[in-house]
């Protein structure tokens, strides 16, 4: 998956699910793994980081 679509599904994620979208990808990632798709796990990997850039920093 290219940044491009994953920060497109990282939007629709964050859309969906506010703050709890990172958690989301990270489960979906975690599930991918344990079913051996690796692939579809690097994917995911890819979306939590692009939820993750648009949250920013925490802020404290």
């Amino acid at each position: 998956m290219d940044a491009i679509k994953a920060a497109e599904y990282a939007r629709a994620l964050y859309s969906a699910h506010g703050d709890k979208a990172e958690a989301e990808a990270a489960q979906k990632m975690r599930e991918c793994e344990a079913a051996g798709k690796d692939s579809e796990a690097a994917d995911w990997k890819a979306v939590r980081q692009a939820v993750r850039a648009m949250r920013g920093p925490h802020q404290t």
